[in-house]
């Protein structure tokens, strides 16, 4: 395993050139513009360092042991179906006023739906590479172009330049769509893959859409280069829940950023269970008078699974609202790093930033660290944060344990409530369950 132990010294960086770009480029026959448009990000790529322990965001985590020769291959889906991907991952999540379905398997789609109703009101809803192509101003106009940039770093411009799959959901203007999208990104064959998230909601639209990240297990190394672009237009109302679960041997880069609008609203619910190691930048940016942004994100790291998670909450405009909770476990030799921040630019009076990370720390060689901070640059704002570390209290054991119940069976329902207020902002239930489920079988060792 990666996580914790020292690590040796291979290859520097991923493997790739600008021929893995031009071939990937002519094999999936692209236009014109996106051939341009990987090939500059490539340039961009070339340019930026590989980060190192002397960044500030990157001292805590060290990735000089990283796989990159074994793990930099990027995979060919063979034969694969639908079938491959467990059978809870893909059930829908609710009845069928679902808005639609999208399952890669290695990149591939291997199952499609949408609702012919949603698609003659404007929605479109299908996999980036064809919206690239039937939708070329749209994709052309929004994609890495408004969230995450090329010049973000060093893997967000490498994603850019060789993102191997993804999906496009666009909602027109005054469009409110009840059913959820769920969109499921499954992994079978070892090495790497570069999956993309952009979703854009016009004014006054509204859409709620779930996104589960999951692989095979396996003893071979790979990689997953990532990046989540979330577009709210003015008063316009996303809740975006993804949820991440990869194999033991899965290394994860990934850069994810929300825009929302004047008086808009994002509910974002962020979950990580699984891989080996993941850094990720989490930027929520409130950009229209009145924006409000939510982000709810819990992370349960054990054995020598390492998580580094750096979140920012920017207040573009005046009388803007940001919420972030992070609520964490750590056992084993686990580590967990949460670096947050909150920026304000100048005159951007009346706002109010809340900012918190919680974390419980379950074996005496588990390490998480909370690192908050603010960045105020104007005089009339209510801002705060707060970072708590723990271990499981004896009072509460204690007490379930005088009405009968084994002690490790109180153990679990204590950790259970100590992430019950995360779990219940997802919202389907079932997933909900399977949540837990898993919760509990990383508290008893399994």
């Amino acid at each position: 395993m990666l996580a914790n132990a020292i690590r040796t010294r291979g290859a520097v960086g991923p493997t790739y050139t600008v021929e893995d770009v031009k071939a990937l480029s002519e094999r999936n026959d692209e236009p014109q513009w996106l051939r341009d448009f990987r090939l500059n990000a490539w340039d961009t790529y070339e340019s930026i360092p590989m980060p190192s322990r002397t960044d500030e965001d990157w001292r805590r985590t060290d990735i000089r042991g990283v796989p990159w020769a074994a793990a930099g291959q990027l995979v060919e889906a063979g034969d694969v179906s639908v079938q491959i991907v467990p059978q809870d991952t893909r059930q829908p999540l609710v009845g069928g006023a679902e808005g639609g379905t999208l399952v890669f398997v290695d990149g591939k789609v291997v199952e499609y739906r949408a609702d012919n109703a949603l698609s003659a009101r404007g929605v479109i809803f299908t996999d980036l590479a064809s919206a690239a192509k039937s939708h070329p101003d749209l994709v052309q106009k929004h994609l890495m172009a408004d969230a995450v940039m090329p010049t973000d770093g060093k893997f967000a411009a490498l994603h850019a330049a060789l993102w191997t799959h993804g999906f496009f959901l666009y909602v027109p203007r005054r469009v409110k769509v009840e059913g959820p999208f769920h969109v499921v990104f499954y992994n079978r064959t070892p090495g790497t893959t570069l999956g993309h998230v952009l979703v854009v909601l016009e004014d006054d639209a509204q859409a709620t859409v779930q996104v589960e990240y999951a692989s095979a297990s396996s003893d071979d190394p790979s990689m997953f280069f990532g990046a989540t672009e979330l577009l709210v237009g003015a008063r316009a109302n996303l809740r975006y829940v993804s949820l991440q679960n990869w194999n033991r041997t899965t290394t994860e880069f990934t850069h994810q950023r929300g825009r929302v609008g004047a008086e808009a609203t994002l509910d974002w619910v962020f979950g990580v269970m699984g891989c080996d190691l993941l850094k990720d930048y989490i930027n929520l940016d409130a950009d229209g008078r009145g924006a409000n942004g939510r982000i709810s994100g819990f992370f349960f790291a054990d054995k020598e699974q390492v998580f580094d998670l750096d979140t920012q909450q920017n207040h573009n405009a005046p009388l803007t609202a940001t919420d972030l909770l992070f609520k964490g476990a750590a056992r084993d030799s686990a580590r967990t790093v949460w670096q947050g921040m909150i920026k304000s630019l100048p005159k951007m009076q009346k706002i109010d930033g809340y900012q918190a990370n919680r974390n419980l720390l379950l074996s005496d060689d588990a390490r998480m660290d909370g690192i908050p901070g603010l960045e105020i640059e104007a005089d009339d704002v209510k801002c705060s944060h707060a970072a708590t570390f723990g271990t499981l209290e004896e009072a509460p054991i204690h007490y379930l344990m005088s009405r009968g119940i084994p002690r490790n069976q109180a153990e679990l329902m204590v950790i259970d409530g100590f992430f019950d207020e995360l779990l219940q902002r997802v919202p389907f239930e079932q997933v909900r369950e399977r949540l837990q489920a898993e919760i509990e079988a990383k508290i008893v060792g399994r």
